[in-house]
């Protein structure tokens, strides 16, 4: 899942590639299923549970992994992640969000033979991939799958597969549903796809939705207490810093004592008098 930018959008300015707008419109098991289908090109029998956001924290001390959108039929595991803005360690996320989706898997009591397939597919505004030149590679999706580097023919059949799309791309790609949603991700331009139309329409009506505009709301009060909650922090920290830096200054200048110095900057006498024996007596004015 992609951080919050620093702008939240007014719920009017919402399109399908916003996070909470991308969840929601995909809670819809059909709209799911269709636009899995459509971009990884397997058949979805049954979509059991659709689970926006869902968590997977395994073991209570390793990190949680928060998945947009994670689907399941009984043959396989389907996460979905929407990416509006450019994220570091793409790769990385991939190979976490894929182990910590098996461990959920086998935490339910299925053993290494019985795991589902499983795939990660990304859904990426930008291209998230440069060449040795630092040039956009400029694909307009991109496969990996587990192959022998000596001999390609040969699979680990490890039952994994990961797909990242490029919209910026979509001009490229030769499958024409393919490139009707990529243009749609792109430039929010439906076209002619009845597809795009539908998700568009979903769009609408999810901001007809009261109860949807309501608990956006509430996050943005939410993020805004947070926001305000970190910069009163920064302030705090930095208020420390030059406090420090004024008491190592007024060390250096010998001229008052420790308890003084406690006095006038507001850091503790005995903080104050650990900097005062890591001074060495030589490097005092």
């Amino acid at each position: 899942m992609q951080e919050n930018c620093c702008h939240r959008k007014s719920f009017d300015e919402l399109t399908f590639t916003d996070d909470i707008m991308f969840q929601a419109v995909l809670s819809d098991p059909e709209i799911a299923s269709e636009l899995v289908e459509r971009l990884l090109h397997i058949k979805v029998k049954k979509v059991e549970y659709p689970e926006l956001e869902k968590v997977i924290a395994p073991y209570y001390s390793s990190k949680g992994v928060r998945l947009d959108v994670y689907l399941k039929d009984p043959e396989k595991v389907i996460d979905v992640e929407m990416q509006s803005h450019p994220q570091e360690a793409l790769g990385l996320r991939t190979r976490y969000y894929q182990s910590m989706m098996d461990a959920d898997c086998l935490l339910k009591g299925q053993d290494y033979p019985d795991l589902p397939a499983s795939y990660i597919l990304f859904i990426c505004k930008t291209d998230p991939f440069k060449d040795d030149e630092e040039k956009k590679c400029g694909l307009p999706f991109y496969t990996f799958e587990t192959v022998c580097r000596e001999d390609g023919k040969v699979k680990m059949d490890d039952k994994t597969l990961k797909v990242i799309y490029n919209a910026s791309a979509y001009e490229k790609a030769e499958d024409e549903k393919i490139r009707a949603f990529l243009r749609f991700i792109h430039t929010n331009n439906t076209g002619e796809d009845d597809f795009s139309r539908r998700l568009s329409m979903a769009v609408e009506r999810m901001k007809e939705n009261e109860k949807f505009k309501r608990e956006y709301a509430v996050m943005n009060l939410h993020d805004r207490d947070i926001q305000r909650a970190a910069r009163r922090e920064a302030l705090a920290q930095g208020m420390q810093q030059k406090a420090l830096e004024a008491t190592e200054n007024l060390l250096r200048m010998n001229v008052l004592s420790v308890e003084q110095i406690a006095q006038a900057t507001n850091i503790p006498l005995e903080q104050v008098r650990e900097m005062a024996r890591n001074i060495p007596v030589d490097s005092r004015v």
